[in-house]
Protein backbone atom coordinates (compact mmCIF):
# COMPACT_ATOMS: atom_id res chain seq x y z
CA UNK A 1 0.00 0.00 0.00
CA UNK A 2 1.14 3.39 -1.26
CA UNK A 3 2.01 5.98 1.74
CA UNK A 4 -0.95 9.03 2.08
CA UNK A 5 1.14 11.78 1.08
CA UNK A 6 -0.31 15.31 1.09
CA UNK A 7 -2.33 16.90 -1.84
CA UNK A 8 -0.64 18.72 -4.57
CA UNK A 9 -2.67 21.51 -5.53
CA UNK A 10 0.03 24.31 -5.97
CA UNK A 11 2.23 25.04 -9.05
CA UNK A 12 4.45 27.55 -9.65
CA UNK A 13 5.19 29.06 -13.26
CA UNK A 14 8.26 30.80 -13.94
CA UNK A 15 8.17 33.45 -16.05
CA UNK A 16 10.59 36.19 -15.70
CA UNK A 17 12.66 35.58 -18.49
CA UNK A 18 13.43 38.06 -20.95
CA UNK A 19 12.50 36.84 -24.06
CA UNK A 20 15.60 37.69 -26.11
CA UNK A 21 15.30 35.02 -28.68
CA UNK A 22 11.88 36.86 -30.07
CA UNK A 23 13.45 40.63 -30.21
CA UNK A 24 12.24 43.03 -30.59
CA UNK A 25 9.18 41.53 -29.83
CA UNK A 26 9.42 40.62 -26.77
CA UNK A 27 11.13 44.45 -25.99
CA UNK A 28 7.73 45.86 -24.35
CA UNK A 29 5.53 42.38 -24.65
CA UNK A 30 6.39 39.53 -22.14
CA UNK A 31 7.35 36.47 -24.34
CA UNK A 32 4.31 34.72 -22.29
CA UNK A 33 2.04 36.81 -23.86
CA UNK A 34 2.81 35.78 -27.16
CA UNK A 35 -0.43 34.49 -29.08
CA UNK A 36 -0.37 31.01 -29.67
CA UNK A 37 -3.73 31.33 -32.69
CA UNK A 38 -5.82 33.48 -30.39
CA UNK A 39 -4.37 32.94 -26.63
CA UNK A 40 -1.38 34.07 -24.86
CA UNK A 41 1.32 30.99 -24.64
CA UNK A 42 0.92 31.63 -20.25
CA UNK A 43 -3.11 30.91 -20.32
CA UNK A 44 -2.26 26.91 -22.37
CA UNK A 45 -0.07 26.59 -19.57
CA UNK A 46 -2.31 27.46 -16.55
CA UNK A 47 -4.94 25.48 -18.30
CA UNK A 48 -2.98 22.57 -18.05
CA UNK A 49 -2.47 23.02 -14.25
CA UNK A 50 -5.93 23.23 -13.98
CA UNK A 51 -6.88 20.17 -15.51
CA UNK A 52 -4.32 18.57 -13.65
CA UNK A 53 -5.96 19.50 -10.44
CA UNK A 54 -3.60 22.76 -9.38
CA UNK A 55 -5.99 25.43 -8.93
CA UNK A 56 -3.60 27.61 -6.64
CA UNK A 57 -1.02 29.24 -9.03
CA UNK A 58 2.50 31.32 -8.50
CA UNK A 59 3.54 33.44 -11.12
CA UNK A 60 7.31 34.11 -10.30
CA UNK A 61 7.35 37.67 -12.52
CA UNK A 62 9.74 40.16 -13.03
CA UNK A 63 9.91 43.53 -14.88
CA UNK A 64 7.91 44.16 -17.41
CA UNK A 65 5.44 41.21 -16.64
CA UNK A 66 2.52 43.33 -15.89
CA UNK A 67 0.79 42.54 -19.10
CA UNK A 68 0.29 38.76 -17.29
CA UNK A 69 -1.46 40.27 -13.82
CA UNK A 70 -3.70 42.40 -16.34
CA UNK A 71 -4.80 39.25 -18.66
CA UNK A 72 -5.69 37.06 -15.63
CA UNK A 73 -7.34 40.02 -13.70
CA UNK A 74 -10.79 41.30 -14.94
CA UNK A 75 -11.70 43.67 -17.33
CA UNK A 76 -14.63 45.45 -16.49
CA UNK A 77 -14.72 47.99 -19.24
CA UNK A 78 -14.25 45.73 -21.99
CA UNK A 79 -16.74 43.32 -20.40
CA UNK A 80 -19.59 45.71 -20.16
CA UNK A 81 -18.91 46.62 -23.52
CA UNK A 82 -19.30 43.22 -25.34
CA UNK A 83 -22.03 42.82 -23.09
CA UNK A 84 -24.10 46.36 -24.35
CA UNK A 85 -23.31 44.33 -27.98
CA UNK A 86 -24.86 40.97 -27.10
CA UNK A 87 -21.54 39.37 -27.77
CA UNK A 88 -21.61 36.58 -24.97
CA UNK A 89 -18.76 34.45 -26.99
CA UNK A 90 -16.51 36.73 -26.97
CA UNK A 91 -17.27 37.90 -23.33
CA UNK A 92 -16.82 34.36 -22.54
CA UNK A 93 -13.54 33.86 -23.59
CA UNK A 94 -12.66 37.45 -21.79
CA UNK A 95 -13.70 36.14 -18.79
CA UNK A 96 -12.67 32.63 -19.17
CA UNK A 97 -8.80 33.76 -18.38
CA UNK A 98 -9.86 35.50 -14.92
CA UNK A 99 -11.87 32.62 -13.77
CA UNK A 100 -9.20 29.98 -14.28
CA UNK A 101 -7.68 29.37 -10.96
CA UNK A 102 -6.22 31.42 -8.09
CA UNK A 103 -3.30 33.29 -9.24
CA UNK A 104 -0.73 34.79 -7.39
CA UNK A 105 2.28 36.89 -8.28
CA UNK A 106 6.07 37.41 -6.86
CA UNK A 107 8.67 39.05 -8.26
CA UNK A 108 11.99 37.33 -9.20
CA UNK A 109 13.91 40.46 -8.81
CA UNK A 110 17.36 39.54 -10.29
CA UNK A 111 17.64 36.88 -12.71
CA UNK A 112 20.03 34.54 -11.16
CA UNK A 113 18.47 31.22 -12.76
CA UNK A 114 15.31 28.53 -12.64
CA UNK A 115 16.49 27.90 -9.46
CA UNK A 116 16.24 30.94 -8.09
CA UNK A 117 13.03 31.41 -9.22
CA UNK A 118 11.78 28.24 -8.01
CA UNK A 119 13.10 29.19 -4.60
CA UNK A 120 11.09 32.29 -4.95
CA UNK A 121 7.88 30.32 -4.23
CA UNK A 122 9.11 29.27 -0.95
CA UNK A 123 6.95 31.14 0.85
CA UNK A 124 3.91 30.77 -0.86
CA UNK A 125 3.96 26.68 -0.90
CA UNK A 126 5.08 25.83 2.59
CA UNK A 127 5.84 22.51 3.27
CA UNK A 128 3.70 20.95 0.14
CA UNK A 129 4.60 19.15 -2.73
CA UNK A 130 3.94 21.60 -5.64
CA UNK A 131 4.35 21.13 -9.36
CA UNK A 132 6.52 23.49 -11.53
CA UNK A 133 5.46 24.67 -15.14
CA UNK A 134 7.76 26.02 -17.97
CA UNK A 135 5.99 28.82 -19.79
CA UNK A 136 8.67 27.49 -23.23
CA UNK A 137 6.89 23.94 -23.18
CA UNK A 138 2.79 23.34 -23.89
CA UNK A 139 2.03 19.82 -23.59
CA UNK A 140 -0.99 18.88 -25.39
CA UNK A 141 -4.24 18.60 -23.52
CA UNK A 142 -4.62 15.07 -24.85
CA UNK A 143 -1.53 13.98 -23.69
CA UNK A 144 -1.72 14.68 -19.69
CA UNK A 145 1.76 14.37 -18.64
CA UNK A 146 1.07 16.56 -15.43
CA UNK A 147 -1.26 14.21 -14.29
CA UNK A 148 0.78 11.25 -14.33
CA UNK A 149 3.56 13.32 -12.77
CA UNK A 150 0.95 13.73 -9.88
CA UNK A 151 -0.21 10.32 -9.80
CA UNK A 152 4.18 9.19 -9.85
CA UNK A 153 4.93 11.30 -6.74
CA UNK A 154 1.73 10.35 -4.91
CA UNK A 155 2.93 6.82 -5.35
CA UNK A 156 6.42 6.88 -4.90
CA UNK A 157 7.41 10.45 -3.20
CA UNK A 158 10.02 12.73 -3.47
CA UNK A 159 10.30 14.59 -6.73
CA UNK A 160 9.22 13.84 -10.05
CA UNK A 161 10.79 15.14 -13.77
CA UNK A 162 9.15 14.98 -17.10
CA UNK A 163 11.75 13.35 -19.59
CA UNK A 164 11.99 12.73 -23.38
CA UNK A 165 14.19 11.22 -25.16
CA UNK A 166 15.73 13.37 -28.12
CA UNK A 167 18.67 12.89 -30.91
CA UNK A 168 22.21 13.03 -29.23
CA UNK A 169 23.23 16.28 -30.85
CA UNK A 170 20.36 18.14 -29.35
CA UNK A 171 21.06 16.62 -26.10
CA UNK A 172 23.09 19.74 -25.29
CA UNK A 173 20.24 22.13 -25.42
CA UNK A 174 18.73 20.37 -22.27
CA UNK A 175 19.11 19.16 -18.42
CA UNK A 176 19.96 15.62 -19.25
CA UNK A 177 19.43 12.33 -16.66
CA UNK A 178 20.80 8.96 -16.15
CA UNK A 179 18.39 6.51 -15.43
CA UNK A 180 17.38 3.55 -14.19
CA UNK A 181 14.41 1.49 -15.20
CA UNK A 182 11.50 0.47 -12.79
CA UNK A 183 8.74 -1.67 -13.08
CA UNK A 184 6.46 1.24 -14.85
CA UNK A 185 7.42 1.34 -18.23
CA UNK A 186 6.65 5.03 -18.42
CA UNK A 187 9.00 5.56 -15.50
CA UNK A 188 12.67 5.23 -14.74
CA UNK A 189 14.50 6.43 -11.28
CA UNK A 190 17.07 9.63 -12.00
CA UNK A 191 20.66 8.57 -10.49
CA UNK A 192 21.91 11.29 -12.26
CA UNK A 193 21.51 14.99 -13.63
CA UNK A 194 23.73 17.10 -15.90
CA UNK A 195 22.78 20.70 -16.92
CA UNK A 196 23.31 20.98 -21.10
CA UNK A 197 26.30 18.50 -21.36
CA UNK A 198 28.35 17.90 -24.55
CA UNK A 199 27.14 14.71 -26.20
CA UNK A 200 29.73 13.05 -25.89
CA UNK A 201 29.65 13.28 -21.79
CA UNK A 202 26.02 12.81 -22.11
CA UNK A 203 25.08 9.66 -19.62
CA UNK A 204 21.36 9.58 -21.93
CA UNK A 205 19.69 10.94 -24.31
CA UNK A 206 16.84 11.62 -22.22
CA UNK A 207 16.17 15.16 -21.93
CA UNK A 208 14.51 17.04 -19.02
CA UNK A 209 11.61 19.23 -20.42
CA UNK A 210 9.70 21.83 -18.30
CA UNK A 211 7.28 20.45 -15.94
CA UNK A 212 8.27 19.13 -12.47
CA UNK A 213 6.71 17.82 -9.35
CA UNK A 214 8.91 18.53 -6.24
CA UNK A 215 9.12 17.98 -2.68
CA UNK A 216 9.33 20.75 -0.49
CA UNK A 217 12.40 19.70 0.58
CA UNK A 218 14.01 20.83 -2.42
CA UNK A 219 14.32 24.62 -0.77
CA UNK A 220 16.39 23.77 1.23
CA UNK A 221 18.52 22.67 -1.19
CA UNK A 222 18.45 25.41 -3.39
CA UNK A 223 19.11 27.97 -0.42
CA UNK A 224 23.08 26.31 -0.43
CA UNK A 225 23.41 25.78 -3.94
CA UNK A 226 25.70 27.51 -5.65
CA UNK A 227 25.50 29.17 -8.87
CA UNK A 228 26.23 26.53 -11.86
CA UNK A 229 26.54 27.00 -15.61
CA UNK A 230 26.06 30.43 -16.39
CA UNK A 231 26.60 31.94 -13.18
CA UNK A 232 23.12 30.82 -12.15
CA UNK A 233 20.99 28.68 -9.96
CA UNK A 234 20.60 25.57 -11.77
CA UNK A 235 17.19 23.69 -10.27
CA UNK A 236 18.81 21.08 -12.21
CA UNK A 237 21.85 20.97 -9.62
CA UNK A 238 19.91 20.75 -6.71
CA UNK A 239 17.98 17.89 -7.98
CA UNK A 240 21.08 15.87 -8.54
CA UNK A 241 21.67 16.48 -4.66
CA UNK A 242 18.09 14.71 -4.23
CA UNK A 243 19.14 12.29 -6.68
CA UNK A 244 22.49 11.15 -5.43
CA UNK A 245 21.19 11.36 -1.79
CA UNK A 246 17.66 10.08 -0.99
CA UNK A 247 17.30 11.35 3.00
CA UNK A 248 17.61 14.66 2.14
CA UNK A 249 14.47 14.82 -0.02
CA UNK A 250 13.16 11.43 -1.22
CA UNK A 251 14.13 9.73 -4.56
CA UNK A 252 13.92 11.95 -7.89
CA UNK A 253 12.10 9.93 -10.80
CA UNK A 254 11.20 10.86 -13.76
CA UNK A 255 8.09 10.43 -16.41
CA UNK A 256 9.19 9.54 -19.78
CA UNK A 257 7.02 11.60 -22.41
CA UNK A 258 6.10 10.49 -25.78
CA UNK A 259 3.26 12.59 -26.58
CA UNK A 260 2.76 15.69 -28.25
CA UNK A 261 4.39 19.13 -26.66
CA UNK A 262 5.01 22.23 -28.52
CA UNK A 263 8.62 24.33 -27.88
CA UNK A 264 7.33 28.29 -27.53
CA UNK A 265 10.55 29.03 -26.22
CA UNK A 266 12.13 28.56 -30.60
CA UNK A 267 11.11 30.81 -33.28
CA UNK A 268 10.49 27.69 -35.45
CA UNK A 269 8.93 25.39 -32.85
CA UNK A 270 6.97 28.43 -32.01
CA UNK A 271 5.90 28.74 -35.43
CA UNK A 272 5.27 24.93 -36.41
CA UNK A 273 2.96 24.98 -33.04
CA UNK A 274 0.51 27.79 -34.20
CA UNK A 275 -0.09 25.90 -37.32
CA UNK A 276 -0.55 22.59 -35.62
CA UNK A 277 -3.02 23.80 -33.28
CA UNK A 278 -4.78 26.16 -36.23
CA UNK A 279 -5.34 23.00 -38.12
CA UNK A 280 -6.56 20.91 -35.12
CA UNK A 281 -9.18 23.73 -34.33
CA UNK A 282 -12.79 22.64 -35.42
CA UNK A 283 -13.46 26.72 -36.20
CA UNK A 284 -10.59 27.35 -38.22
CA UNK A 285 -9.26 23.86 -39.47
CA UNK A 286 -10.61 23.07 -42.40
CA UNK A 287 -10.20 26.57 -44.03
CA UNK A 288 -6.60 26.95 -42.80
CA UNK A 289 -5.16 23.43 -43.70
CA UNK A 290 -6.73 23.51 -47.07
CA UNK A 291 -5.12 26.78 -47.49
CA UNK A 292 -1.38 25.63 -46.42
CA UNK A 293 -1.99 22.72 -48.53
CA UNK A 294 -2.56 25.27 -51.82
CA UNK A 295 0.01 27.06 -50.78
CA UNK A 296 2.79 24.56 -49.98
CA UNK A 297 1.94 22.92 -53.33
CA UNK A 298 2.12 26.69 -55.33
CA UNK A 299 4.69 28.18 -53.75
CA UNK A 300 7.11 25.55 -52.06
Amino acid sequence: MSQSRPRISKAVIPAAGLGTRFLPATKATPKEMLPVVDKPAIQYVVEEAVAAGLDDVLMVTGRNKRPLEDHFDRNYELESALEQKGDTERLAKVQESSDLASIHYVRQGDPKGLGHAVLCAAPHVGQEPFAVLLGDDLIDPRDPLLQRMIEVQQTRGGSVVALMEVAPEQIHLYGCAAVETTEDSDTVQVTGLVEKPDPAEAPSNYAIIGRYVLDPRVFDVLRTTAPGRGGEIQLTDALQQLAQDVTIGGPVHGVVFKGRRYDTGDRGDYLRAIVRLACEREDLGPDFAAWLRRFVAEEM
